[in-house]
């Protein structure tokens, strides 16, 4: 192995080992608590992993519940990566979901190539516009993002609910949900017997095109480097206020995007709380991805694998869904909390020895 590959091979395990260390004490955590219930930790990991990633019916599942993931995972970590600490992508993702479904039902939609371009279209943009009020109050009220965009949330939960028990009610007006899109405007199926949909692959190739700009791209590198250091970006002639906004608009544009592929591939129909917290659950599989586009792909596997898991422990060993959401709550905490700067600091004297001498 030539030197420099040693090198990347050591910064490869320096960067994952906050990530397989915050994983392995989330585990360990999470038993624990299910030992303390009166449960069999034993039986409840054996029952985790079969229904997680048993068999193709549970992966497929896995990989449908990581779909929303993808999306809202992206959408913070463009954020991030900016600088900016985007904790709206639930809102943003509910406001996409409205705005495809808005057009679903309410066009007679003739070819489902215009339909998916337009809805998907709808949805970006409703995300994107979202995300720039908070960006818009950033950068010229000096408001914090992370106020601004928890309040948006709350505000898009309520404009939701609005809808779904007026204007956008179905016609039937029993509940508050819209009517099911046509099938010509919903996501194909890939897999016979699955629900698992082309929403996928497209949360994949977003994966690589969202890298592609970032590490290959000079916007991408404006990006970067305006949320590693904003004075040195500033001075090096980079436009701050310009490609933070960006960034922002990208972040809600993505998360709007999940919220169309939600609609057009799972639920067919918009509903009051399309999301069950998706765009935070996001913030903690961009932090184990460690903020990279690539590594979104399995941080939000595990953390659809963990959905399924719970419900099957819900299921077959009767442990209340108060404790499985506890789990999950754990989990995220963990993640979350390995992102510090003192244990990391205490993680880097454990991984020395992947590092050069």
């Amino acid at each position: 192995m030539s030197h420099s590959a040693g090198l990347k091979l050591r910064s490869v395990f320096a960067n994952l080992a906050p990530s397989v260390a915050a994983l392995a004490v989330a585990s360990i955590v999470g038993l624990l608590v299910i030992a303390m219930a009166g449960h069999s930790p034993f039986e409840a990991a054996r029952i985790m992993l079969q229904a997680g990633f048993g068999d193709r019916h549970a992966v497929t599942e896995s990989l449908l519940k990581a779909v929303p993931l993808l999306f809202t995972g992206l959408a913070v970590t463009v954020a991030f990566r900016a600088g900016i600490w985007n904790i709206g992508a639930d809102g943003q993702f509910m406001i996409g979901a409205l705005a495809a479904t808005y057009l679903g039902v309410h066009i007679q939609w003739t070819s489902p190539g215009a339909a998916f371009v337009s809805m998907s279209l709808a949805a970006f943009l409703a995300g994107s516009v979202w995300s720039g009020i908070a960006s818009a109050l950033r950068e010229w009220r000096h408001v914090s993002e992370v106020i601004s965009t928890i309040m948006l949330n709350l505000i898009a939960l309520q404009l939701v609910s609005f809808m779904v028990h007026g204007p956008l009610q179905e016609a039937a007006g029993t509940y508050p949900q819209s009517d099911r899109l046509p099938e010509m405007v919903r996501l194909a199926r890939w897999i016979p017997g699955t629900r698992l949909h082309s929403g996928f692959f497209l949360g994949l190739f977003l994966c690589v095109g969202v890298w592609l700009l970032l590490f290959r791209t000079p916007p991408g590198f404006r990006i970067r480097a305006i949320g590693q250091n904003p004075e040195a970006a500033r001075y090096a002639g980079m436009s701050v206020r310009r490609t933070a906004v960006t960034a922002m608009l990208l972040s809600g544009g993505l998360a709007g995007l999940g919220g169309y592929v939600e609609i057009a591939g799972v639920t067919y129909r918009l509903y009051e709380n399309i999301s069950p917290g998706y765009g935070f659950t996001a913030i903690a599989v961009a932090l184990l991805g460690r903020l990279h586009p690539l590594a979104m792909i399995p941080a939000a596997l595990l953390f659809g694998g963990l959905e399924s898991a719970t419900r099957a422990l819900q299921r077959t060993m009767g442990i209340s869904p108060v404790l499985a959401e506890i789990i999950q709550a754990l989990v995220i905490l963990i993640v979350v909390g390995f992102e510090s700067r003192r244990v990391r600091r205490w993680l880097a004297k454990w991984t020395v020895f992947f590092r050069q001498p």
